[in-house]
């Protein structure tokens, strides 16, 4: 089975105020091939722009039944499906809560990654966001301590830089996102 390694990120400034501005970036992986793209939308949230670079990401995909490894630093998302959140959320209409009065945000975009992730066998995996990988080895330590118990051992600290590597260069496309979407774009680009 091919795999495919997909690194994103979401970015928003003024996040949940009225002239806020988002964008999401991310960097796919298919063997020696590398393919990044990024967006931006007016009045949106963070963990909005985390998921919608998932979302494109996936869709960008032009093959099913792929190997997927998600890389991302928002719990939001990665928690979700390592822990099945959604398949509770499903199951009770959609809403959260000890009284399940609350209905589940992003709904519309959580269907959507449902729908995407079905088509492959996705994993997640989360990476802490904006390290700078110029700190010595000894800084970068705990840092990747926590990034295997999150992940678990099958990444050795090669693996490790790398995601953190990707994982910026998302941020770094995510930025590109939110100037185009400040500046009156709001559309989406691949590099």
């Amino acid at each position: 089975m091919k795999t495919v390694n997909i690194h994103t990120d979401g970015a928003c400034a003024g996040n949940q105020s009225r002239k806020n501005v988002g964008g999401w970036g991310a960097v796919l992986e298919y063997g020696p091939h590398v393919k990044e793209i990024h967006g931006g939308e007016r009045d949106t949230t963070n963990n909005r722009m985390e998921m919608t670079a998932l979302i494109a990401a996936l869709g960008a995909l032009t093959r099913e039944g792929l190997k997927v490894r998600v890389f991302s630093d928002s719990a939001y998302l990665t928690e979700c499906f390592r822990y099945k959140w959604h398949v509770n959320w499903a199951k009770n209409g959609w809403m959260r809560g000890k009284a399940l009065k609350a209905p589940v945000e992003n709904r519309d975009l959580w269907e959507s990654l449902l729908a995407l992730t079905g088509r492959h066998d996705c994993s997640f995996y989360r990476v802490k966001g904006h390290v700078s990988l110029a700190k010595s080895p000894e800084s970068l330590e705990p840092i990747y301590r926590k990034f295997l118990e999150w992940n678990g051992p099958e990444f050795g600290y090669e693996d490790f830089l790398h995601a953190t590597k990707m994982n910026n260069r998302a941020d770094e496309l995510a930025n590109m996102g939110a100037a185009e979407a400040r500046e009156g774009g709001g559309g989406s680009g691949a590099d």
